[in-house]
């Protein structure tokens, strides 16, 4: 088809747990939302607990170029392990709020695009809930990532709204890798109303992002996640899209 497709969207991949991904594009090595915490537990207004250490330690990390985090408020997205990481990042683009909290964060508006080396960093909206959630849940960003020869790759952060999902699309055009943050998370703070993509609609993202190929994270290591990965697999077979989805195992090398 075209040259884009020659190219591995994210190269030399590493999912970590949770939501941390770690991978190579455009030249760099990027992570996504930092957690490298043992097991335990994040008290707060609502008490958090992490099932799962992470499946490479952090002293075996490597060199990371620029961190994406999607939001600092939420330990499952960054732990105490992660946040201690930020300081030895160069790049660490987030929210305008994240900036405010963190020295040395860079805080992005939506739609704003920032450049680095020789790829493009667009901050896209994100939902982590029902419509009007954000005094409770916080601002969230995810980022689109893209490049001269290099596919687009969307990074959607704690986004629960396939709403969000179709504005980021018609605005930014195809989109050749998404890596979605699923697991249906939901800690009761608006009933039934999950906080991340659950499988329906991660399918129904996944229709809107056309063929683009959808690499599944944040479902799994912590107890908040309410579907499991099992299910998430059947609802993208039963809805013919089993072609489209990768789910990562953790701790093992992948290019998409």
């Amino acid at each position: 088809m075209t040259e884009l497709l020659t190219r591995p969207a994210l190269a030399a991949a590493l999912h970590i747990g949770g939501p941390t991904l770690r991978f190579r594009y455009a030249g760099l090595t990027w992570l996504t939302d930092p957690t490298f915490d043992e097991p335990g537990e994040y008290p707060g207004p609502v008490t958090l607990r992490k099932l799962s250490g992470p499946a490479v330690p952090l002293e075996d990390l490597g060199t990371v170029d620029v961190v994406l985090l999607s939001h600092d408020q939420h330990a499952d997205n960054l732990d105490t392990a992660g946040r201690e990481l930020l300081p030895r990042i160069e790049t660490v683009l987030s929210t305008p709020d994240a900036a405010e909290r963190i020295e040395g964060v860079r805080g992005m508006a939506p739609w704003e695009t920032v450049t680095l080396g020789a790829a493009a960093v667009t901050a896209v909206p994100a939902l982590h809930g029902p419509p009007g959630c954000e005094p409770v849940s916080g601002a969230v960003t995810g980022f689109v990532l893209r490049a001269a020869g290099e596919p687009t790759v969307y990074v959607s952060g704690d986004n629960a709204s396939v709403a969000v999902v179709a504005r980021i699309v018609e605005r930014v055009g195809p989109i050749d890798a998404a890596v979605l943050n699923i697991g249906a998370a939901n800690v009761g703070r608006f009933g039934d109303s999950d906080v991340t993509l659950n499988a329906r609609t991660a399918v129904a993202a996944a229709a809107l992002l056309g063929d683009a190929m959808i690499v599944a994270v944040h479902a799994e290591g912590w107890a908040h996640f309410s579907e499991s990965l099992d299910y998430l697999e059947r609802a993208f077979a039963y809805a013919d899209r089993a072609h489209q989805l990768y789910i990562p195992v953790r701790g093992e090398l992948f290019s998409v």
